[in-house]
């Protein structure tokens, strides 16, 4: 059975990094030693033993160790034996070429289908879906194709922002590119905002964490609550 928790952010404002969800993977986690660490989508273009150096600093809070995937001779092994995965954020693109440049992305699914238990935050949710078209990001390189893991059934949209009644801003909101996203494609997206995550266990999707979160389909947008069950 597949366990997932696909949080929209590693950081929260005034909070260092993870802080805000780690009593939640200290349960996720339990009985877990060390994950895997996938760096890929190295945010500011950080190195992969930079961005570890991050990870390994908060997992130590809640006594689990860290090692990088890309200190592994065999990455492909590295994710097959792993105890749980963790995907951290940065740019969707550059994450998605590097799993596929590497072919890592059947090997990926099936770990997670055989049940090795994956955390993502920001590009490490957006994988998590069908495809990365609902991302934020710049597409700064050129995967293969945009098709991603396909844990879930629906996008995933991380951070995303309601719009300000007070801004002067007369741009795209993140409700226009989804709505214009939904003009060539039928799949669903949820709009995460800051500080929530969805909870996978098998085909049960719970969305966690104290905000309501944006659901977009082709036949309505509606506000789910926390707590509801998304399947």
């Amino acid at each position: 059975m597949q366990r997932l928790l696909l949080a929209s952010t590693s950081t929260v404002h005034g909070k260092p990094y993870l802080t805000y969800i780690l009593p939640e993977l200290q349960e996720f986690f339990s009985g877990v030693s060390e994950i895997l660490f996938i760096p890929f989508a190295r945010p500011s273009g950080l190195t992969h033993e930079a961005y570890t150096k991050i990870a390994k600093k908060a997992f130590a809070e809640i006594g689990i160790a860290v090692r990088g995937l890309h200190e592994f001779d065999d990455p492909v092994k590295a994710i097959k034996k792993a105890q749980g995965i963790f995907t951290g954020g940065g740019n969707s693109f550059v994450l998605l070429n590097t799993l596929y440049q590497f072919q890592l992305i059947p090997v990926l699914k099936e770990a997670v289908l055989q049940g090795i238990p994956y955390f993502g935050t920001s590009a490490g949710s957006n994988i998590a879906g069908p495809t990365i078209r609902t991302t934020n990001d710049m597409p700064i390189v050129y995967p293969p194709t945009f098709d991603a893991l396909g844990l879930i059934p629906f996008n995933i949209n991380p951070h995303y922002l309601d719009p300000d009644p007070e801004s002067t801003h007369m741009g795209e909101t993140r409700e226009t590119r989804i709505k214009e996203y939904h003009f060539f494609n039928s799949l669903p997206v949820i709009g995460l905002r800051e500080g929530s995550w969805l909870n996978v266990q098998g085909d049960r999707i719970t969305l966690k964490g104290t905000l309501p979160a944006r659901w977009f389909s082709l036949e309505e947008i509606k506000e789910i609550p926390s707590g509801a069950v998304l399947n």
